[in-house]
């Protein structure tokens, strides 16, 4: 049996993988000193796809599954993993990677988008289940604990990031479906004992015929089981109605989803909005499109990848009417306004938890396809959560933007152990064949669920067991003991899967002891409103949620309150035992990537990373009875509050300090704090002359540092950079890497 390393640190991908080449091996030398042992496992897309695939690659070119083995290894009692943002992969990056792996003398099979044999079924189904939120599910087997640490908090008041202004005729708004969709025609049951083992999903059509569409959808005593659908043409009529209103009212038109996370659903839905706004081209140009492939839901992008392959003539009629349909439709949203790309290029540009508090701080604005900021109209089309961003937009428009240097702080316990909720529902989505009824028939044959629906409709399943629903209410408890804040369940009565984890709470409340807490349940949009009227005095109040406004609210607040939720300490204390340590979140990461590319300079802020290892030790020094690890914790916060009151974190243009001399920064501030405590003489006496040489050297270290910038750098591949290049790029000072090691 392999041993396991006492910290796991996550290989990933982009901006954060790029950081680790030069924060890791500091991480590594520190703790060596107190007989740690740091690990690594690969959960990076690249990773994962040669691990899924190892008949087409030579026996060198093969690895371990990794993420298979972190997925046993967190179900561990002395688990402890640090996990780094990857890449939740839309289908253009899964492509892109492929290709990248090609190109470097890979054999992988191409994605077959249409498979014919069972050799491409195959291919296709193992790439599938690569894509999306494929990590997550695996890992957490946890609930989440996120909340800003102290010294990011108070380093936002003294020093507040710029807010956009908020003014009272501002047109921005949120557009939401409100029927017709996965909230109005969601059921949801709690599994009794003669519906527990396995049960299954059916289509059956109009002519009774029954198809199998998952056979082995497991279900046990205690579990909520959800079931809903969206209407297609309800869809459809929606975004041309909210498209006519949007040119009508002279605002931007902007569609947020997170077609990473939900990667079967969402990019359905974002393909029936491109199809609306460009309506006219794809019915003209039907046929061509058939014979070209042409996809909507991989975006605008790679439709003008298909239609370039086409005779210079064909192709320069169809791009005339591409772009005489968003000239005439209202102006969009734009990710890159510069290179023209807009909100619909490709699924995975918007993603809702990040652009939807970024258009919020911006006091409502989005950038349009001049290059000028404008009202928008911000279209979330199922209505399960549209109503928080609503509480808050509203709040602003009434109130004015929130004041960083006042404000309260929401942090999060959310509900994600055993991929619980919306976000486990990637293997139970499907689009309805034809017309007819989706159902869950359980183990005994009754059917639990049914819906009858539509050709195209979107229809879904999820699952949630009792024992994490359980251990989140039992976590909430804890957190608003500890913290003294008032806890809000956001949970909504009248939504079928809210009414059954009402029950829950309930009943499990009275497990714990919470005379003096102040615990509430209340509906999303108006624990939205409450919480955020809250914060605006300065008070402090946790959100208990599920797992999608988990994900969803770490990034809103943290953004309003710190400017970025890359900041956060994301605590999953695991259910058997072990700690799971995540920081923050990564989508600026292909930005800063570019950057880096371009000009050697990375601006990602690895302050996450810092706050995650800080804790990470903290719990191996609480499991393990290491004192040794709890004198590197305590140091480490020393050095985080030096880095933010010394201004060190990375700034944003050439010149000034990037990642790497933020990395720095904190290994000279760590090893002073080290060098000047007295609990543990063996580290201080360690330290003592790694701390002088560092200082010494401080401006031969930084000049090394700085030296390498504004000329572009070769990492050797984006998904998959050799790691020597990597290295000689991320650790370019001789004189820091000859003292650390």
């Amino acid at each position: 049996m392999t041993v396991m390393a006492d910290i796991i640190y996550t290989k990933v991908d982009e901006a954060p993988e790029l950081a680790s080449a030069s924060f890791l091996p500091i991480i590594r030398s520190f703790t060596k000193a107190a007989g740690l042992t740091v690990g690594t496992k690969d959960i990076s897309l690249a990773g994962r796809i040669l691990a899924n695939f190892p008949e087409y690659l030579t026996d060198a070119q093969k690895q371990s599954d990794d993420l298979a083995v972190l997925g046993d290894m967190v179900k561990q009692p002395d688990a402890n993993v640090i996990k780094l943002p990857n890449i939740s992969a839309s289908q253009p990056q899964l492509n892109a990677a492929i290709k990248e792996l090609q190109a470097q003398g890979y054999k992988l099979p191409e994605y077959p988008s249409e498979p014919k044999t069972d050799e491409e079924k195959t291919v296709k189904a193992k790439y599938d289940a690569i894509k999306g939120s494929a990590v997550n599910p695996v890992l957490r087997e946890g609930n989440s604990d996120r909340r800003a640490p102290k010294a990011v908090k108070e380093y936002a008041k003294k020093n507040p990031h710029r807010m956009g202004e908020w003014l009272p005729s501002s047109k921005t708004h949120v557009a939401t479906m409100g029927e017709n969709d996965f909230f109005s025609n969601e059921k949801s049951v709690t599994v009794s004992a003669g519906s527990a083992g396995k049960a299954k999903i059916e289509f059956v059509g109009k002519d009774g015929t029954a198809t199998v569409l998952k056979g082995d959808f497991a279900l046990d005593e205690g579990d909520v089981v959800d079931g809903t659908y969206m209407s297609a043409k309800a869809l459809f009529a929606f975004l041309e109605k909210e498209i006519q209103d949007a040119k009508d009212m002279g605002i931007l038109f902007s569609l947020h989803m997170k077609a990473t996370m939900m990667k079967v659903s969402d990019p359905i839905i974002f393909g029936y909005c491109v199809r609306a706004f460009l309506k006219d081209v794809f019915d003209k140009h039907a046929a061509t499109f058939a014979e070209l492939g042409v996809n909507p839901d991989l975006g605008i992008g790679d439709l003008e990848a298909k239609v370039a392959t086409l005779p210079a003539d064909k192709a320069a009629e169809i791009n005339s009417d591409i772009k005489a349909a968003l000239d005439n439709g209202p102006a969009m949203y734009m990710v890159n306004s510069d290179k023209g790309i807009t909100n619909l290029h490709v699924s995975s540009d918007v993603i809702i938890d990040a652009s939807m508090p970024a258009l919020i701080r911006a006091g409502g604005k989005g950038w349009g396809p001049d290059g000028k900021e404008g009202d928008a109209k911000c279209v979330i089309p199922d209505s399960s959560y549209a109503g928080v961003y609503s509480a808050v937009i509203d709040f602003c428009r009434e109130n004015g933007a929130l004041d960083p240097a006042k404000m309260g702080t929401v942090p999060n316990v959310g509900l994600m152990a055993q991929k619980a909720e919306e976000y486990g529902s990637h293997p139970q989505t499907f689009k309805a064949p034809a017309d007819g009824t989706i159902r869950i028939v359980d183990a005994a044959g009754n059917t639990l669920i049914e819906h009858a629906v539509e050709e195209g409709d979107i229809w879904r399943a999820c699952r949630t067991k009792d024992a994490p629903i359980r251990d989140w209410v039992k976590l909430g408890v804890t957190r608003a003991r500890l913290s003294g804040m008032p806890g809000v369940f956001w949970l909504d009565k009248t939504r079928a899967h809210d009414a059954e984890l009402i029950k829950k709470v309930e009943a499990y409340l009275p497990e714990h002891d919470t005379s003096g807490l102040d615990l509430q349940i209340m509906a999303p949009a108006d624990a939205a409103k409450y919480s955020t009227e809250r914060i605006a005095r300065g008070e402090d109040t946790i959100s208990i949620t599920g797992n999608v406004l988990r994900d969803y609210l770490t990034d809103l607040y943290p953004i309003l309150e710190v400017g970025t939720s890359a900041k956060m300490l994301s605590i999953v204390p695991l259910m058997n035992g072990g700690g799971l340590f995540e920081t923050g979140a990564g989508g600026s990461a292909p930005k800063h990537v570019q950057q880096l590319m371009e000009e050697n300079y990375l601006r990602w802020d690895s302050l996450g990373e810092f706050c995650a290892l800080g804790a990470s030790l903290e719990h191996l020094a609480n499991v393990k009875g290491n004192d040794k690890a709890q004198v590197l914790a305590d140091a480490l916060d020393k050095a985080v509050e030096k880095l933010l009151d010394n201004d060190k974190s990375p700034s944003r243009k050439v010149g000034g300090l990037d990642n790497r001399g933020s990395h720095f920064y904190v290994a000279l501030y760590w090893a002073q704090a080290l060098a000047a405590q007295d609990k543990d003489a063996e580290l201080k006496a360690h330290f003592a002359p790694i701390a002088e040489a560092l200082s010494a050297k401080e401006d031969a270290i930084v000049a090394e540092l700085n030296g390498v910038q504004g000329s572009p750098a070769d990492t050797g591949g984006y998904y998959h950079a050799p790691q020597e290049k990597v290295n000689a790029v991320m650790r370019p000072s001789a004189t820091l890497n000859a003292i650390i090691g």
